[in-house]
């Protein structure tokens, strides 16, 4: 049975939003922000609908429930006030609970797909097809925007309706081109204020003045500003607005949030190999000495992605320090081996095993000099630790400013 196409509002004023969805496995959160703000860029107001919360502008709706009725009552108020703009993340699991088929997304962004989530989905088919239920859902001419050195789009491509447009965009740090890009980064320069991409020549990226700002940092969010300014260009949002909203955009609390200046210390969501391959250099990019790297992996989670984990950090950290992460009611210390033997496989780094989170922060400081950079990946914003079936309180930022003497 084909979808209806574009999906049917679910209130009368539902029609009169704008909607670009974001999905994928890595870069959602930050690329939905990144969008929100350039949609914004011509001051207009904008929602936000994120694994942050739901934000009317930059206001974060704190009396709203995070549920389908929630989602409604945000862009019910959001009405009331006058938006008419959104930017939605669409994690896996609401797609296939269809998302897609109860709001109208005008426009579809993909970042990338790597291993993660199999245990939610059963197979690594179910999982890309999941995140396609954003893009089959799209009206005949709206836009799907497409990462051009991700093969998983290249299966999008196939799937979506050949009434959809396609913009694709690429930075070559995600690897080689698979298709021809309409916004595409020549250069990437970071530094300690954020990241600055230089356009390839073409039309796009002419009317958007040639390069991009963000005040985020990393190769990562060079390509995650790509793939924003593709879903508001494709939103009809004028290019200089566009650029301007995304140098507007604030860091995204987790997302390598600089939270000491030196040595560097960068707190960062990066719990899959993909995701911890880039954050690991972006903190090459800007160490004087070493990177240092502590890490864990979620328990009852996708455990074929342990070792793969190990080895990325492996490879590009000189000091790993594995520890505990949300290990739920498996063995932390069983979870700790699986990712120090992909250490060891990665041929670079000194491992160290420390299971206490709040210990392995403590002990990457101590360890740190001067130039140093270290990244405490895989919990970003998260204010909890899951232990068994218990959420116990615990921030890596708030852990990091404690080790500093801060509180």
């Amino acid at each position: 049975m084909q979808p209806q196409r574009p999906t049917p509002p679910p209130f009368p004023w539902a029609g009169d939003f704008l909607t670009v969805g974001t999905t994928g496995t890595n870069g959602k959160t930050s690329t939905t922000m990144l969008l929100q703000h350039a949609l914004r860029g011509d001051g207009s107001s904008a929602i936000a609908i994120t694994t942050l919360g739901y934000f009317l502008d930059d206001v974060l709706q704190t009396d709203v429930p995070r549920s389908l009725a929630g989602f409604h009552q945000v862009f019910a108020r959001a009405h009331a006030a006058g938006c008419r703009r959104a930017a939605v993340e669409c994690t896996s699991r609401a797609l296939a609970d269809g998302y897609a088929k109860r709001w109208r997304f005008d426009v579809g962004v993909f970042t990338n797909l790597s291993p993660d989530h199999l245990s939610t989905h059963g197979t690594w088919e179910h999982y890309l097809a999941a995140k396609a239920q954003l893009f089959v859902h799209l009206g005949p001419g709206r836009t799907a925007v497409l990462n051009a050195a991700d093969e998983h789009a290249l299966l999008l491509d196939r799937a979506i309706p050949a009434d959809v447009q396609r913009l694709w965009y690429r930075v070559p740090s995600r690897g080689p081109r698979l298709h021809d890009a309409d916004l595409e980064a020549a250069e990437v320069e970071i530094d300690a204020d954020g990241t600055r991409v230089v356009l390839q020549p073409s039309p796009l990226a002419d009317a958007l003045g040639g390069s991009l700002r963000v005040r985020m940092l990393g190769d990562v969010f060079a390509e995650n500003a790509l793939a924003a300014a593709g879903g508001a260009l494709a939103a009809d949002i004028d290019p200089q607005a566009v650029a301007r909203g995304l140098a507007q955009c604030p860091p995204v609390p987790g997302r390598f949030e600089v939270v000491h200046r030196d040595p560097i210390v960068a707190i960062d969501y990066a719990h899959s190999p993909d995701a911890l391959a880039r954050t690991c250099d972006t903190a090459r990019r800007l160490a004087r000495g070493r990177v240092i790297v502590v890490f864990g992996a979620g328990g009852e989670s996708t455990p074929e992605k342990r070792a793969p984990m190990g080895r990325e950090v492996g490879a590009r950290a000189d000091l790993a320090i594995v520890t505990s992460d949300n290990p739920r009611r498996e063995d932390p210390a069983a979870i700790a081996a699986m990712l120090v033997e992909g250490v060891r496989e990665g041929g670079r780094a000194q491992v160290i095993v420390e299971s206490d989170r709040g210990a392995a922060i403590e002990r990457a400081l101590a360890e740190a000099c001067s130039g140093d950079v270290i990244v405490v990946a895989g919990k970003g914003h998260e204010t909890g630790q899951i232990v068994g079936t218990t959420t116990l309180p615990f921030s890596d930022a708030e852990a990091v400013r404690r080790a500093l003497g801060g509180g």
